[in-house]
């Protein structure tokens, strides 16, 4: 709001300029010219006219809104393209579903997300009845020190074979205690996973390069949270039903 109210003040004063210098000396009977009109008079001849006709306030504003997001789709359409291996085949990340598969699914996750956890269900869904989406996992913890711990976690389970990272990860997302560091371990612990292993593996200086290049990859994006996905070219802030994100991967299918 406080930028509109900027762009509405400098849009007063950017008419009022213009008034001015449109406005050309005038010839005096003697020749000489005539000083130009006040710029402050002009000014508030402009706000009185802008009070009494707010739309085309409105229109700028909308306008200039428009203008913004579409500059801001442009950027992110750019990444995508520009950041093709990264997104979809970056080898730090893990690739479920149909390896081979003709669509593939990128998803920014948090283990403390709720959202994230209700829709995981649902993306395994999509997964299963499609049968050629590929599944690409992408750690992006931003709900505080206990998202970053089981991140690493996971990142380093992979250590471990991906087999076991995905199981992990299923046990992750369904899990609803804090996920403390005993609690975490426990879960490995059932997921099959050598919990030595993974706490000397967690300390790794790899994680943190991993963690860092998927944290430049959603500000690139321009991701607002979690979970956000990237279905073949069609970026998702947020969650959607079964059914629409199918519809989503056939839709990107019939592009080619």
């Amino acid at each position: 709001m406080a930028s509109y109210r900027n762009l509405a003040a400098n849009l007063i004063g950017v008419m009022a300029v213009m008034a001015c210098l449109g406005v050309a000396p005038v010839k005096a009977a003697d020749g000489k010219n005539v000083a130009k009109p006040d710029a402050k008079a002009i000014e508030k001849i402009v706000r009185e006219y802008l009070l009494k006709n707010p739309g085309i306030i409105n229109e700028a504003l909308e306008a200039h809104q428009r203008n913004v997001t579409e500059a801001e789709q442009q950027a992110v359409r750019h990444t995508i393209q520009e950041r093709q291996n990264d997104l979809r085949n970056d080898p730090n990340s893990v690739v479920g579903g149909n390896g081979a598969g003709d669509v593939t699914v990128v998803e920014f996750f948090d283990y403390r997300c709720g959202v994230c956890k209700r829709l995981h269900p649902i993306v395994g869904r999509v997964v299963k009845l499609d049968g050629k989406v590929r599944r690409v996992y992408k750690e992006w913890p931003i709900l505080g020190p206990q998202s970053i711990l089981a991140a690493r976690a996971a990142i380093a389970s992979r250590k471990q074979g991906d087999a076991k990272y995905l199981k992990f990860h299923n046990s992750l997302m369904v899990a609803r205690q804090a996920l403390s560091s005993s609690v975490i371990m426990t879960i490995a612990a059932n997921a099959g996973l050598d919990t030595k292993k993974l706490t000397r593996d967690m300390k790794a200086p790899e994680i943190d390069k991993i963690l860092r290049a998927n944290y430049d990859l959603a500000r690139a994006l321009k991701l607002t949270g979690t979970p956000s996905f990237l279905i073949g070219d069609t970026l998702l802030r947020g969650g959607r039903d079964a059914e629409t994100m199918l519809n989503i991967v056939r839709d990107e299918r019939r592009k080619g």
